[in-house]
């Protein structure tokens, strides 16, 4: 199947498959004469499986290793965890700097008066010189 039809198969864009081939998350198609690229199922499953790895929101050295352990069916599912686990502890750091983010703000937002008064502590905050600490408090 050409570029496209393995884009519809798996649910990838076709831009994106061709990232994934610079990137060497997918090994370069052969071309025929006409300069198309020749798609099979296994290659649309490694696009629905790094399709799947994104979506949970894994970058792509850690979905290069899962892809690899896939591919060993020798492979301990210990490793396939710790990268698991890791993952969730970053997740978990965004999580928090988020909720700090949305804590500042909305601090932020409950002491402006939000009328016609051109005083607001959001836009005293951003023109500060010191970095904004993501506290939770203002």
């Amino acid at each position: 199947m050409n570029i496209g039809e393995a884009a519809r198969a798996s649910g990838v864009t076709a831009k994106m498959i061709r990232y994934y081939e610079s990137v060497d998350l997918l090994a370069p198609k052969a071309r025929t004469e006409s300069g198309y690229r020749v798609y099979g199922m296994e290659e649309v499953h490694a696009l629905r499986f790094i399709r799947q790895a994104r979506r949970l929101g894994f970058l792509v050295d850690d979905i290069r290793r899962l892809l690899a352990l896939w591919h060993d069916r020798s492979r301990a599912s210990a490793e396939v965890k710790a990268i698991a686990m890791e993952h969730v502890a970053e997740l978990d750091q965004r999580i928090a700097e988020l909720t700090q983010m949305r804590d500042t703000l909305r601090h932020l937002a409950a002491h402006c008066h939000g009328d016609d008064r051109p005083d607001c502590p959001i836009i005293e905050r951003l023109a500060d010189p010191e970095p904004v600490e993501q506290t939770g408090a203002a």
